[in-house]
């Protein structure tokens, strides 16, 4: 039997300050559905429950509850309670008179009041509770109350923002079980909000995956984790191995260099695709029975089972020299004031870019009052760059007139490429002080910006890619000269969970079937 629609939004749109939250949502609810809205902060999802609410107005758009637009009608007069995760309960009136809050103030008699709040604490497990003091409940029991003064008013909808997100984790979770044993036995709508995939996954009827105020698809928890739309969908829910992949023909998919059957079908020949195993659907085997094999490079005991991650694919590396020269500041003639800069390395690619921020910025470039101790501003830059590979001068000056000079060395930096891994990276030598090395707050972040190392997605420029620094100083006693330092990606790493356990370090066999693959079109934008 099909179930009644209740509630639509439609084209929903949503503005702060110029600011697009929503940007257009259109989505159908249903009778009695548990309905989840998940997504991580910032995406939207709470801006839309309190436009249902009526706590909100949108800029666009309108809401239909029951075949009228109630876009104009206050919170009081919609059919819908909201539970939120601060729960606001009133801490001076004990879990009776909290749950019979909303009855009073509708002015009904005290045994039809009795009546409902006795038959709420039976819901909710508290039939002993109703005259205990509210500040003296646990977590889970205010939750439940707040659950329960928003269920006796009988609404249509119960909307629950983030409910469980200040209890603790057991405790969570066997919450979670409670309300949609709640949500059955009350036989209402419930629309819930979280970034807990888990609590999506666990409770819903139909979940409904939002990123930067639009939505990213729509579907039961089995379709969602089985079958997402899209890598951003597939990486959100659950574990995931998502490559980069190319399908050859209707199914047959190809990534890492290796053509794979799958059941995936009416994409473009060649086309670029993203490609999904879930970690569960891949097997350890001997190598010569693996599809592809690898190396073992951690194992963690999880209880029931052992998380393993295998590298398929060498990272790729890029080495550069850091050259570790003198302090070189220049102090000017009066002896007030002291100016530094290095110098630089810069791709012939990168000069259209290139302003004087950027330039402060590659050279370190800074300059200050020795008595005082402070920083004062690079008054003036100064340089002649030319498209053309070579040393050009360039000199940094204060509003006094201390100034220093430093060469810029513009190259044609060359970039290493791994088409197995889908990746390049580059990075480029760079010049450091003794004191600017020891002075580093985080050595790995710092080192990564001086050399400019970058990693990206052959098939997708846009993509940047985790960059780890290997070196061998001690930075508490580095001394002038020049160190190799080496930036790397960790190339290509499958994530697979298994009962059996295995050693770190062996190569291992990893198989699976057509039907584990699943392919995606790659998102837009």
């Amino acid at each position: 039997m099909d179930k009644n629609l209740l509630i639509s939004f439609r084209n929903i749109v949503k503005e702060f300050d110029g600011n697009v939250v929503l940007k257009g949502i259109n989505l159908d609810i249903y009778e009695n559905e548990f309905v989840t809205l998940l997504g991580p902060s910032g995406c939207g999802k709470t801006t839309l429950l309190r436009i249902l609410g009526g706590f909100l107005d949108a800029s666009e758009g309108s809401v239909i509850f029951n075949g009228e637009d109630i876009s104009e009608l206050p919170p009081y007069k919609r059919e819908v309670n909201t539970v939120f995760q601060k729960y606001a309960l009133f801490p001076h009136m004990n879990v009776y008179d909290n749950i019979a809050f909303g009855l009073n103030i509708k002015k009904m008699s005290k045994d039809v009041i009795e009546q409902k709040v006795m038959k709420m604490l039976k819901l909710i497990g508290l039939e002993e509770f109703e005259k205990k003091d509210i500040k003296t409940l646990s977590g889970g029991q205010q939750q439940r109350v707040a659950i329960a003064r928003a269920l006796v008013n009988e609404p249509k909808v119960l909307l629950l923002d983030e409910p469980l997100g200040a209890l603790d984790l057991k405790l969570r979770q066997e919450m979670q079980y409670e309300l949609k044993k709640i949500q059955k036995e009350v036989g209402i709508t419930f629309i819930y909000v979280t970034h807990d995939q888990e609590e999506a996954l666990t409770m819903s009827d139909k979940i409904v995956v939002m990123n930067k105020g639009s939505i990213y698809q729509i579907g039961t928890p089995e379709e969602i984790y089985n079958e997402p739309q899209n890598k951003y969908v597939a990486s959100f829910i659950g574990e995931s191995n998502i490559v980069t992949g190319k399908m050859v023909e209707d199914y047959l998919v190809e990534f890492d260099e290796i053509a794979f059957e799958c059941v995936d079908h009416g994409f473009g020949t060649n086309e670029i695709v993203d490609v999904i195993i879930r970690p569960e659907d891949i097997d350890i085997v001997d190598v010569e029975d693996g599809k592809m094999t690898g190396i073992v490079d951690n194992v963690f005991f999880k209880g029931m089972h052992y998380d393993v991650t295998v590298q398929t694919v060498e990272g790729t590396s890029v080495t550069v020299n850091m050259n570790v020269i003198a302090e070189h500041a220049v102090t000017s003639d009066d002896g007030k004031e002291k100016i530094s800069a290095n110098d630089f390395y810069l791709d012939i690619d990168d000069m259209e870019e290139l302003d004087d921020k950027e330039i402060i910025a590659r050279a370190d470039a800074q300059a200050w009052e020795i008595e005082a101790d402070e920083y004062i501003s690079i008054h003036k830059i100064e340089y002649d760059l030319q498209p053309v590979i070579g040393k050009y001068n360039v000199t940094f000056s204060t509003a006094s007139g201390t100034s220093i000079t430093r060469t810029i060395h513009v190259v044609d930096q060359k970039y290493i490429v791994n088409r197995k891994a889908d990746e390049a990276v580059s990075a480029f030598d760079f010049y450091k002080t003794v004191e600017e090395v020891q002075e580093a707050v985080a050595i790995d972040t710092d080192l990564k910006t001086w050399a400019g190392a970058q990693g990206w997605r052959l098939s997708d420029e846009e993509e940047s890619i985790d960059i780890y620094v290997n070196y061998d100083f001690d930075m508490d006693n580095i001394e002038l000269g020049q160190y190799k330092i080496t930036f790397t990606t960790e190339g290509r790493e499958f994530k697979i969970n298994t009962t059996d356990y295995v050693e770190e370090g062996k190569e291992i066999g990893l198989t699976f079937y057509p039907e584990d693959i699943h392919v995606m079109r790659r998102m837009i934008g």
